[in-house]
C-alpha cells in the first residue's frame, strides 16, 4: 500500500470514528438547548410557549429576543416556525431565510422552510432545501428524514397533503 492509499485510508477511519453530532454540527432543529439562550428568560419562554403551542406568545416573545440579538439564527428560526404554525407560512419565508442567512447550515431552518414551501405549494424550493439537507447531513440527519417524508406525502398525494400549519 503506497503512502498516499494509507493517508487516505486512516482519514477514512477517523472519520468513521467522529461522533455523529460532530458530523451533523452546523445549526440544529433550532430547539434550543444552548447554554447562553437557556439564561436568556424570553428565548426559553418562547420555546416553551411553542411546545404548548402558544404561538402567538411565542412570536411576541420572539420579537423581542431578534430585536435583541439579530444575529441569532436559532431565534430567527423559532420566529418563523411559530409564525409558520400559527397559520402563515408565506410570512414565515422571510424569517426562514434570516436564520439561513446567519447560518446556511442549520439544519432546522432547511427543513422548515422546506415544510412552508409544501404548505405554500411550492414543492420545487421545497426539494431545493431537501438537497440541501442532504449536502448538510453526511450520513443523514432527522431533519432531512421528516422533510423527505413530507416531499414524499406531497408528491404520492399530487399535492393535497401538505404540513399541517399547526399539530
Amino acid at each position: 500500500m503506497t503512502a498516499s492509499w494509507r493517508r487516505i485510508a486512516w482519514m477514512f477511519v477517523v472519520i468513521l470514528l467522529l461522533p455523529v453530532p460532530v458530523l451533523a454540527a452546523g445549526g440544529g432543529g433550532g430547539g434550543g438547548g444552548d447554554a447562553a439562550k437557556a439564561k436568556d428568560p424570553a428565548y426559553a419562554a418562547a420555546v416553551q410557549a411553542i411546545d404548548a403551542k402558544d404561538f402567538a406568545r411565542a412570536i411576541t416573545l420572539l420579537d423581542v429576543v431578534v430585536q435583541r440579538t439579530p444575529d441569532d439564527a436559532d431565534a430567527w428560526n423559532q420566529l418563523a416556525y411559530a409564525t409558520r404554525k400559527s397559520g402563515d407560512p408565506a410570512k414565515s419565508i422571510p424569517l426562514y431565510q434570516k436564520a439561513l442567512a446567519l447560518d446556511p447550515r442549520h439544519t432546522g431552518a432547511h427543513e422548515y422552510i422546506g415544510e412552508a414551501y409544501l404548505a405554500l405549494g411550492d414543492l420545487a424550493k421545497a426539494k431545493e432545501h431537501l438537497a440541501r439537507l442532504n449536502r448538510i447531513c453526511l450520513f443523514s440527519c432527522e431533519e432531512y428524514r421528516d422533510l423527505k417524508k413530507a416531499v414524499q406525502a406531497y408528491e404520492k398525494s399530487n399535492g393535497k397533503i401538505k404540513p399541517a400549519a399547526s399539530n
